[in-house]
C-alpha cells in the first residue's frame, strides 16, 4: 500500500474511534488548536509505523513530506504539548481498538524495566523523585531506578493493556489492572506466580 493510502486509512480509523471516545468537548477555554486531534494522532500511529521513535522526528518528517496535507502543524513545542496532552485520548482509543478487533483469548504478559537515570546517579537525580524507586533486574543482573513497564498482548501480537509502575512493585500487585478484561488462557513468567 502506498504511504498516501496508508495516512488516509489511518487518519478515517482513528476519525472514527476518535468520535466514540470523545462525546464532549476537551476544552473549555482559549481557541481550538489549528491542527484537530485526529490529525495529531494519525501522525503518531503513522510515524510510529515508520519507526520514527520521537516526537521531534515524527514532526520533521511531516513537516518535510506532508506539509500540504497537514499545513497547521505549526511549531514543534506545540505539536509536542498537543501529543502530550492526548495520552487519555490515545489510551481510550487503544482500548476501544483492542477490545473491536482483537478478540483472541490466549493472552502473554511481561513486564519491562525503565530506568530514569544511570544507577550511580540516582540519588541526585531529581525527577521522578516521588514516583521512581529501586529494583533489581534478574535477567541483566542489574540494580537500576526507575519504573516497571507491563505489557499484556493477545495471540496475534495486538496490545491489549499497558501500565507502569515504581520499580519495586512487585509483578502480581500490578497484573490485575490490566487483566480485569480478557477472558481465556493468560501466559506469563514466575515473576506473576501467586502462591
Amino acid at each position: 500500500m502506498p504511504i498516501d493510502e496508508f495516512i488516509i486509512n489511518i487518519y478515517l480509523m482513528v476519525e472514527q474511534y476518535y468520535k466514540i471516545v470523545v462525546t464532549k468537548p476537551l476544552r473549555s477555554a482559549g481557541y481550538a488548536p489549528k491542527l484537530s486531534d485526529p490529525e495529531v494522532i494519525c501522525m503518531e500511529m503513522v510515524g510510529e509505523f515508520l519507526h520514527l521513535d520521537q516526537d521531534k522526528q515524527i514532526w520533521q518528517y511531516f513537516t518535510q513530506h506532508w506539509q500540504d496535507w497537514f499545513p497547521a502543524i505549526g511549531s514543534y513545542p506545540n505539536f509536542a504539548k498537543h501529543c502530550a496532552n492526548l495520552w487519555q485520548v490515545k489510551q481510550q482509543i487503544q482500548d476501544n481498538v483492542s477490545q473491536i478487533e482483537g478478540r483472541d483469548n490466549i493472552h502473554f504478559m511481561d513486564g519491562f524495566w525503565v530506568p530514569v537515570c544511570h544507577y550511580g546517579r540516582a540519588y541526585r537525580h531529581k525527577n521522578y523523585q516521588d514516583l521512581a524507586a529501586f529494583s533489581y533486574c534478574a535477567a541483566k543482573q542489574e540494580r537500576y531506578y526507575g519504573f516497571e513497564g507491563h505489557l499484556l498482548v493477545n495471540l496475534s501480537g495486538m496490545i491489549k493493556g499497558f501500565t507502569f509502575a515504581p520499580a519495586n512493585v512487585d509483578e502480581r500487585a500490578v497484573a490485575p489492572e490490566i487483566t480485569t478484561h480478557i477472558h481465556g488462557l493468560l501466559g506469563a513468567d514466575k515473576g506473576y506466580i501467586s502462591p
